[in-house]
């Protein structure tokens, strides 16, 4: 049922909409652009992978993860911007919503793989990482489920807006508040064992006198790492407070609440879309320059080696 209203009381819950409404724009205008300035280092990840078409060679996995995570950015902050109808509203706000549900496990893979790599592919932390994060994937992936099972969208219009407002069952919230808190935990635990391999490569290399690529290597890993925990920090900060928070929607028109929802939406594109993908371009850009700096070195040997021959021949002669 539409709900539709002249009453000034409700200007309030309009500017909210109109706030939160430009926050959205630039969740869309900070992924795009991120996009846009990153595009030529795509290239990156398929000459490492050695991608080409015309060859019929096959993608690595990261490669896949790393476009579908890129690409569905596009879809997750431009949905969001589309007026429709309340039934149709509720079904683009269900496919958005199953994005983030999709992202976070292709995410979780990628950590996953990280930090395979790290513990120099122990067959033993492997099996420990799939199997604990298989668990939260499957809790969060039932939530989601009953979440969207209790999900209702109405369109309301107030001095001639319109908007559309979604509401939730008794128990949403207190699964939702579960379901990140589950996740949080995930993404500590990877911390802590990408932290503890770290700080132990980095003192053995200290013992030994040495550093170099490896050195480099895990400092690149961690530096990744961090950007994004940080993020995610943020961001299920912003959640759990917006499911624990029993204030209604029409009384949300403070300044402070407007700019709290409206970095909520900032933050998720950026900790998915923009850091996300970075686990995987930080190490293929510096993957790269090991390789051309190796390119570099060998040419440069290889014309003073040229120009020793030639030298050695000239007084020969």
């Amino acid at each position: 049922m539409t709900l539709v209203s002249d009453d000034l009381s409700y200007w309030t819950s309009i500017n909210s909409y109109r706030v939160i409404s430009y926050f959205v724009v630039a969740a869309a205008v900070v992924v795009m652009y991120d996009w846009g300035e990153h595009y030529d280092k795509e290239s990156l990840i398929s000459y490492m992978n050695k991608f080409d078409l015309r060859q019929r060679q096959r993608w690595s996995l990261m490669t896949v993860l790393y476009l579908i995570v890129r690409y569905l950015g596009m879809l997750y902050v431009i949905v969001p911007t589309i007026l429709l109808t309340d039934a149709v509203s509720l079904i683009v706000y269900v496919i958005w919503n199953w994005t983030s549900a999709v992202v976070n496990p292709m995410l979780g893979v990628i950590m996953i793989t990280r930090l395979h790599a790290m513990y120099q592919r122990s067959r033993k932390i492997l099996i420990f990482l799939i199997v604990t994060f298989l668990a939260v994937i499957i809790f969060s992936g039932a939530v989601a489920v009953m979440i969207a099972m209790h999900t209702s969208g109405e369109e309301i219009i107030l001095s001639g807006t319109y908007q559309c407002t979604i509401g939730y069952g008794r128990d949403t919230p207190l699964l939702g508040a579960i379901a990140w808190i589950v996740g949080t935990v995930w993404e500590v635990f990877a911390l802590c064992l990408a932290v503890w391999v770290a700080v132990k490569h980095f003192s053995e290399l200290r013992q030994h006198s040495a550093g170099g690529i490896i050195g480099d290597c895990f400092t690149v890993l961690m530096k990744t790492h961090m950007f994004y925990f940080a993020s995610f920090v943020v961001v299920s900060c912003c959640r759990l407070i917006s499911f624990l928070s029993s204030t209604n929607l029409f009384v949300q028109s403070s300044p402070g609440i407007q700019m709290y929802e409206g970095f909520g939406e900032i933050f998720p594109a950026v900790q998915m879309f923009v850091l996300g993908p970075r686990l995987i371009l930080g190490i293929r850009e510096y993957h790269a320059k090991l390789v051309a700096d190796s390119d570099a070195a060998t040419n440069m040997a290889s014309i003073a080696f040229q120009e020793r021959v030639h030298i050695l021949t000239g007084n020969g002669v």
